[in-house]
């Protein structure tokens, strides 16, 4: 059966994530409308400026209908600022700032420093064998987890990767990779889904 997985592209690594999904065997989607997102069985919102998107998505009308699909269960993986917007809560967001939720967590803006502190390591990911080189640019980081988010990977001792259910966060860019792994995860969590 194919997987129809929308990736959010109002801003961010949208080709990237187009790419690797599509190498996984899925078949990718832009999403910038909600007809767009309804035809998704899952969806991968993906770096960029968290509070643009978030004013992007009430422009295009997207916002409600995210936030529902994530309250009905629909799969989605944020990288970088989609985990700030898969965030139930924020530390040092933008006066007013709004998230898509959905994710039991805490997730600091900006927690590794500017664009010029951004930096590359190799991660021990839960569920993959070796280690997953992961990209921080301006990256977040979880602050605070809820009792059913499970800590997938952690760097400089705070969760950089984490999941619940249907939901995936990393607080790095593993599109930028040439390792597709990390995207194989979620495309797994869609499909059993």
């Amino acid at each position: 059966m194919s997987l129809t997985i929308g990736v959010l592209a109002l801003q961010g690594d949208v080709r990237e994530h187009v790419a690797a999904l599509s190498r996984l065997g899925a078949q990718p989607i832009a999403v910038r409308r909600p007809s767009e997102l309804e035809a998704c069985d899952g969806l991968v919102i993906p770096g960029g400026e968290s509070t643009t998107m978030v004013k992007l998505a009430r422009i295009f009308e997207l916002l409600e209908p995210l936030r529902q699909r994530v309250k009905d269960g629909m799969p989605a993986f944020g990288t970088c600022a989609g985990m700030i917007l898969l965030a139930d809560r924020l530390v040092d967001g933008a006066p007013g700032q709004e998230t898509i939720g959905g994710l039991d967590i805490t997730v600091r803006r900006n927690a590794f420093g500017r664009q010029v502190d951004s930096f590359e390591d190799d991660l021990a990911l839960s569920g993959l064998e070796q280690s997953v080189h992961a990209v921080f640019i301006r990256a977040p980081w979880v602050e605070d987890t809820g009792p059913g988010v499970e800590v997938l990977a952690t760097a400089a001792g705070h969760p950089v990767a984490v999941r619940q259910g249907s939901l995936l966060a990393t607080s790095f860019h593993p599109e930028v990779a040439s390792d597709d792994r990390v995207h194989g995860l979620f495309v797994d969590l869609v499909r059993a889904r």
